[in-house]
């Protein structure tokens, strides 16, 4: 098994595709949204609303309505605060009238210091809003409302959420699923198909073996891939490692978790495909669409309630979930085990289906 290891992944090292889809192509992607940093990178206008707020007025629909803010609801203040911690809200508004009636309401917006890149644009297209009513339904009078700028806007100082921490797990995801299904599906084919494993067969080694013998190779290449593209985005891009060696070693436990199960998928690629030709198809059926919407380039709150639904049922999304809050919020194993379940749920029903077509000829 040692020997077959050994020669798997001297082979996988000398094999152009898979060091390009292993490392270099999602490092490339790393080095392109590292070098961008924040400017213009996931600029949104998503808001939540004060429990108190008066929701009756003419400013809060016209907010309500006015493409580009989303307003989000809430069900408990535990998932407020980590969208706030985040930046994925530029804040909490309130509108409240004004005892004095002059103008009739006030607006006041709170946020945190992650949100910097995007509050002072909300800011703008809130003043302009107020000055829209204003001249339509109060001409010749005082605004209908203005901000209250004695209201303190940073709830408190915390870490900045920065594009590589939300890029850099989303392509080592996607280097997982790329190399666990198209990897592992040409492997065993080819080797089906040039006769290696009926060779195999005529050596003393049990079928296990050379199974596990490969997928060794595999795991310890991808692994050797998810350490350099974790390190590089620490110490070129000042990725976030929240509590240091300790959530290094959470991701690569989380990246191996997700790597087994993606092999799972290579392993029912490589047995339904009757020639090299079927297996890109049949391999990008499986990660196309978790590429796209299980949160590699963007969060899935951007997209419709439907399509969300279906993003939440990929293993991708819970795999890039889950190494984000490890690595930004400090959550620890136990902390992202309904991510990890989803995970190894996955895992039993892929190998379920890959015992069924795997085929050795």
């Amino acid at each position: 098994m040692l020997a077959i290891t050994k020669a798997s992944l001297h082979a996988l090292f000398r094999s152009p595709s898979s060091v390009v889809f292993g490392f270099a192509f999602p490092f490339v992607f790393i080095l392109v949204f590292g070098f961008i940093g924040g400017n213009g990178m996931f600029k949104s206008y998503k808001i939540a609303v004060a429990s108190n707020a008066d929701t009756t007025n003419q400013l809060y629909q016209a907010i309500e309505n006015t493409r580009g803010v989303t307003i989000k609801n809430y069900p408990d203040q535990k998932s407020l605060d980590k969208d706030l911690q985040t930046g994925k809200i530029a804040g909490i508004i309130n509108i409240q009238k004004n005892p004095q009636n002059n103008p009739p309401y006030i607006f006041t917006l709170k946020s945190t210091t992650s949100s910097n890149d995007q509050w002072p644009q909300f800011k703008a297209l809130v003043e302009s809003i107020i000055n829209r009513l204003s001249d339509e339904k109060y001409p010749g009078r005082p605004a209908i409302a203005k901000f209250d700028f004695n209201f303190p806007r940073d709830i408190s100082l915390i870490r900045k959420y920065k594009p590589i921490d939300f890029i850099l797990p989303g392509q080592l995801g996607f280097s997982l699923l790329a190399s666990g299904v198209f990897g592992v599906a040409f492997m065993f084919f080819n080797l089906r198909n040039t006769l290696v494993l009926k060779r195999f067969f005529a050596t003393p080694i049990s079928r296990t073996f050379i199974i596990l013998g490969e997928c060794l190779s595999r795991v310890i290449f991808q692994m050797l891939t998810a350490i350099v593209i974790i390190l590089a985005g620490r110490y070129l891009f000042d990725f976030t490692l929240v509590n240091g060696f300790e959530t290094f070693i959470e991701l690569l436990i989380l990246s191996f978790i997700g790597l087994v199960v993606f092999m799972g998928m290579g392993f029912i690629v490589s047995g339904l495909a009757k020639n090299d030709s079927t297996i890109p198809p049949f391999a990008n059926i499986i990660t196309l669409p978790q590429f796209l919407i299980g949160g590699t380039f963007f969060s899935i709150d951007v997209f419709p309630k439907w399509l969300r639904w279906v993003a939440e049922i990929m293993p991708l999304t819970h795999l890039n979930n889950a190494l984000r809050d490890v690595a930004f919020e400090g959550n620890n194993l136990w902390d992202e085990r309904w991510e990890i379940a989803i995970l190894l749920l996955w895992g039993v029903v892929v190998y379920a289906i890959a015992v069924k077509v795997f085929k050795w000829e």
